[in-house]
């Protein structure tokens, strides 16, 4: 290898092609020729059959340099690959007692150099602090500084005696001083670097400490100075209790480790997406609220609909309709006013008359709010997603985080007597994950039993295709009679309105029984397939409770806006938006209802069943799967009908708010861990994919199909009167220009920006293609820390067989050398 500087480009061409390592094995090779003609001057740590051998004869120094030529090997690679199948006796990486010649390029190897000599380490960084307070001024933080723990310490010329113990103490106090220089972070951040045992560490900081406060009582401190350093220790303490305080107010996160000392990181994951969820509502309900709601029930608008005929509380509030039909939970009730300091406009007037004051249009509010919350939503998913990519497709050996869990994974602040227990727990099922991955291998089968196999994975996805596909007819068709049956009951007058209000709750009840029973039928099959991998088999039941769920949302969004939204009139609808968000409303609240009926059923009376009829004592394992999809798919429900009912969020809140305790006590109760522990790494980065994709961009989707193409009703809403709901953006535009002719340039972004499909598609292939890149700098990145982690296996492998070869060479030189001496003793008696 040349003397010449390296480029960090040189360096990654050079660790993506490991294959381009001879400059290594010819190293190796100038090491172990440079063993074979070093000088024998030394010291000899000789077997003792060789002592017994030679008693009594005097050992001539051997120097000769043609003697020693004859064991070199050669510098060829094809020559020591080839010696790597000479057969040996014993396993020289085993060997007891090794010569001085292996022992002495072993000592000098970085990796066996650490804790050696304390006083060559305190040398080295004794130089760091004494450069650092030389350079202060100009390296603005001591983070530039390698964070090496294993300096290479060759060349200090080590030595035991009294002399190199008075120079160590010299240097320790050298670096006591310098330490006492430098400011606390950077004080900190040396002696975390130092290769030091935690002791050592500890006895430095108290000797600086010491020190510093010797010094300040021989100093006569200012009282300003005095009153200056108080304050800042006492801001100091404040900022980290309010840190520690902000840490605890963490929602559910007692509970959350709870749920993982117990159930392990699967389950884990499942209760960190809900809480994710929780934000995502919390967000999206604090953005409606402050915006439309709270607006609209200032201005306190006049309604005449007849709402007389009123049905039971209970009913009503599974419905959605009767009293909350003319509330703010629905679109209807939102006019189309531009609302003044003092007075309101209707839309049809004049907008100069009322441009006096501080105007607030309603439709172009409501508009930018769903189009802003939608937007800052995704920005949310996409940091979400790429954060979670980066953190959990590390290439990380389960060797190694095991090894990094077992020595340095316990918080030492942890002294609470409940904390200490609950981290224990938590520690201990980390641990079991981590041995079973690392003990998990694959079987050898043969090719009959592979064949066998196949059919069996081909013939359960045939009837989980099957019967999902059964169930979206089953639905379409369901969805199409009830739709049939409301077209004739608009045309003839009934008088049983109750019969009505139930009807409404038909398709909601056989959808969330679809939804309920069809994941159990694809976890018996699943039982049929006998996965091994227990996170195998959560992925193939998140894909298929995803098929069945995006198919069921697809026939139900057809059924809303291309039967319901496209012929209102024809089923005697005023206004088919709050009917539509009428139909979400009860879907959401049918999806619980069902949820919590699993919850008793499936859970609480199959545990009571089993434990007392069929006398075991197993409970039921906790679905991941099905209840993930569930989570994904209340949430499209919620997005889907932000625009229709503006604070559906809040009933979704209130959802997820119940569900959560309800599922953690079940799960307490209930539930036992699962009996293959398996680690959880990538679970929480793909339910925030599913989230992202299947379930936020295809309520985006009709969302802006139903701004973009639907006409909005004639009678009720803020975009009553318009040809669509982006023509308010257009309007407003308009009026602008009317009242300032500077900004007639706005009318032209609008139609070219706004209106014109090309620039969202040019927005949306943006978009993606920022994915994309992100996507592969990430797996490039992976693919980068595989060949390191290739390369280091390999620097491994050939240490092992340095060893080896310096190793045998000792050995043939032992073989050799008493034959010369015994030739030389010869020689000497005949002259």
């Amino acid at each position: 290898m040349d003397g010449g500087v390296t480029s960090d480009a040189d360096r990654v061409s050079d660790f993506e092609i490991p294959e381009d390592e001879d400059w290594v094995h010819d190293s190796f090779s100038q090491l172990i020729q440079e063993q074979c003609y070093y000088p024998y001057d030394v010291i000899e740590m000789t077997p003792l059959d060789l002592e017994e051998e030679g008693r009594g004869q005097i050992t001539p120094p051997v120097t000769s340099d043609s003697s020693l030529t004859d064991l070199c090997i050669s510098d060829d690679v094809e020559c020591l690959e080839a010696d790597r199948d000479v057969p040996q006796q014993t396993d020289p990486l085993i060997e007891e007692r090794w010569s001085s010649d292996t022992l002495r390029v072993l000592s000098s190897m970085p990796s066996r150099t650490i804790g050696r000599s304390r006083g060559a380490i305190i040398s080295q960084y004794c130089n760091r602090t004494m450069q650092l307070r030389r350079r202060r001024q100009s390296r603005p933080s001591i983070q530039h500084f390698p964070r090496s723990a294993r300096p290479s310490i060759c060349g200090y010329g080590v030595e035991t005696d009294a002399t190199d113990f008075e120079e160590e103490e010299n240097k320790r106090e050298r670096l006591v001083n310098n330490l006492q220089n430098l400011s606390a972070g950077d004080r900190v951040r040396m002696l975390r670097a130092m290769p030091l045992s935690l002791s050592e560490k500890k006895e430095l900081r108290m000797l600086v400490l010491n020190k510093a406060e010797h010094s300040l009582s021989q100093n006569l401190i200012p009282c300003c100075s005095q009153l200056k350093y108080y304050i800042i220790i006492a801001l100091r303490h404040g900022w980290y209790g309010w840190l520690s305080f902000l840490s605890s107010l963490q929602l559910w996160q007692t509970a959350l480790k709870r749920v993982s000392g117990r159930f392990g990181t699967g389950v884990l994951s499942y209760f960190v997406f809900l809480r994710t969820l929780l934000f995502f509502n919390v967000f999206l309900f604090l953005v409606t609220g402050l915006l439309l709601v709270v607006p609209q029930a200032i201005s306190h608008p006049h309604h005449d609909q007849d709402i007389s005929v009123r049905s039971s509380w209970g009913l009503e509030v599974l419905t959605g309709a009767g009293y909350f039909s003319h509330s703010l939970l629905y679109y209807g009730y939102y006019n189309n006013q531009t609302l003044q300091t003092g007075h309101s406009c209707p839309a049809s007037r004049n907008r100069m008359s009322c441009s006096s004051g501080l105007s607030y249009n309603m439709p172009l509010v409501y508009f930018f709010t769903i189009f802003t919350a939608f937007f800052i939503t995704c920005i949310i998913l996409v940091y979400s997603m790429s954060k979670s990519f980066g953190q959990s497709f590390r290439i990380d050996k389960s060797k190694g985080l095991l090894a990094i869990k077992v020595f340095s994974s316990w918080d030492f602040k942890v002294i609470k007597k409940s904390s200490v227990k609950l981290q224990r727990a938590n520690f201990g099922t980390q641990l079991k994950e981590l041995v079973a991955e690392v003990n998990r291998q694959e079987q050898k089968i043969s090719v009959l039993q592979r064949l066998f196999r196949l059919f069996i994975h081909m013939l359960a996805w045939i009837l989980c295709l099957g019967s999902t596909l059964a169930c979206v007819l089953a639905v379409y068709y369901f969805s199409e009679h009830m739709h049939g049956d409301l077209r004739s009951r608009s045309h003839t007058a009934s008088s049983d309105s109750l019969l009505e209000e139930v009807s409404l709750l038909a398709v909601p009840v056989v959808v969330s029984s679809i939804n309920l029973l069809l994941p159990g039928f694809f976890n018996v099959v699943s039982w049929m397939e006998k996965y091994d991998s227990p996170s195998v088999l959560n992925y193939i039941s998140i894909s298929r409770n995803l098929l069945l769920k995006v198919s069921v949302l697809g026939v139900l969004c057809y059924h809303w806006l291309g039967r319901v939204a496209s012929d209102p009139q024809s089923l005697g609808l005023e206004c088919w938006e709050s009917y539509v968000g009428q139909e979400l409303y009860r879907f959401l609240l049918m999806d619980f209802i069902f949820m919590l009926l699993d919850t008793f059923f499936g859970e609480f009376l199959w545990r009571v069943f089993s434990q007392r009829a069929l006398k075991r004592k197993r409970k039921p394992v906790f679905d991941i799967a099905r209840n993930v999809l569930e989570l994904i798919y209340g949430q499209t429900l919620a997005w889907l009908g932000v625009l229709f009912s503006p604070l559906l969020p809040a009933v979704q809140i209130i959802k997820l708010l119940f569900l959560f305790y309800m599922k953690k006590v079940s799960l307490m109760m209930n539930c036992q861990a699962s009996g293959k522990p398996w680690r959880a790494c990538q679970m929480t980065t793909i339910f925030i994919t599913l989230l992202c994709f299947p379930g936020f961009l295809g309520a985006t989707v009709c969302v802006t199909y139903t701004m973009w193409s639907m006409t909005p009703s004639a009678g009720c809403g803020p975009f009553r009167g318009l040809k669509n709901m982006f023509e308010a953006g257009k309007r407003w535009v308009h009026d602008l220009a009317a009242v300032n002719p500077d900004l007639h340039w706005l009318a032209s972004a609008h139609s070219y920006l706004v209106e014109n499909p090309l620039f969202l598609f040019l927005c949306a292939g943006i978009f993606l293609i920022v994915i994309y890149f992100h996507s592969q700098v990430v797996d490039g990145q992976r693919k980068i820390i595989e060949l390191l982690q290739e390369q280091i296996e390999n620097e491994g492998e050939d240490k092992k067989f340095l060893i080896t070869r310096l190793q045998d060479i000792h050995e043939r030189k032992r073989r050799v050398t008493p034959r010369r001496v015994k030739g030389g003793i010869e020689d000497s008696s005949y002259s």
